[in-house]
């Protein structure tokens, strides 16, 4: 593709936008968290909008959200057509409306990955959510432990094992982190923090 191709244009000048948090999709997140505030619902940002909020830049086209199902019920009943639409009839994700940026509501008690249960579920907003720059987040424990369960159940994602390596880094995890993860996870998380220690200088 052409550099001069318009679609090209447009996505390369939304990177850039991105990077500097005036993207479409910090956008949608503005207006969707903003939204959730104003009806009181508990809620945590995860996904790959939180792994930026954990200390790991990294571009990405949609927002995930954490809600309960009432949550998502509630929400859904006060805000479909009136900036937000839903992607099919039915489904659980919606669409900022004002951007088109696809917005995900992963539910409490969902299992991340193949939906086989291994222990791990989508938690509780309440029971996760830290803030941060005013925003409620899923706690970087927990983020880490989604991601490694999705990893572990979805090869074809090594997106998930990546972002974990990377975040070890940016925030100088330790081995014993793993005492704070399911059992599930946690050999998993061992071995990523193992290549997490190599040389960053070596060639790519």
């Amino acid at each position: 593709m052409s550099t001069s191709d318009p679609e090209f244009a447009a996505r390369f000048e939304q990177m850039g936008r991105f990077f500097l948090g005036t993207s479409d999709v910090h956008q949608a997140l503005t207006r969707v968290t903003e939204r959730l505030e104003e009806l009181r619902i508990t809620y945590a940002v995860c996904g790959a909008m939180a792994v930026n909020a954990h200390g790991l830049q990294r571009a990405t086209t949609d927002v995930d959200v954490l809600l309960t199902p009432d949550g998502l019920a509630r929400f859904k009943a006060a805000s479909l057509g009136l900036g937000f639409v839903e992607r099919f009839p039915g489904s659980r994700g919606v669409r900022d409306a004002a951007t088109g940026v696809p917005i995900r509501f992963l539910l409490t008690g969902g299992i991340p990955g193949d939906g086989t249960d291994r222990g791990v579920a989508f938690p509780d907003p309440a029971h996760v959510a830290i803030e941060i720059h005013g925003r409620k987040y899923v706690s970087l424990a927990r983020l880490i432990e989604l991601k490694l369960a999705a990893g572990l159940s979805a090869p074809d994602r090594p997106r998930d094992f990546d972002d974990v390596i990377r975040l070890i880094q940016a925030n100088a995890l330790g081995e014993h982190f793993a005492d704070q993860l399911h059992p599930y996870v946690q050999p998993k998380y061992r071995e990523l923090w193992g290549y997490a220690q190599r040389p960053s200088d070596l060639p790519e």
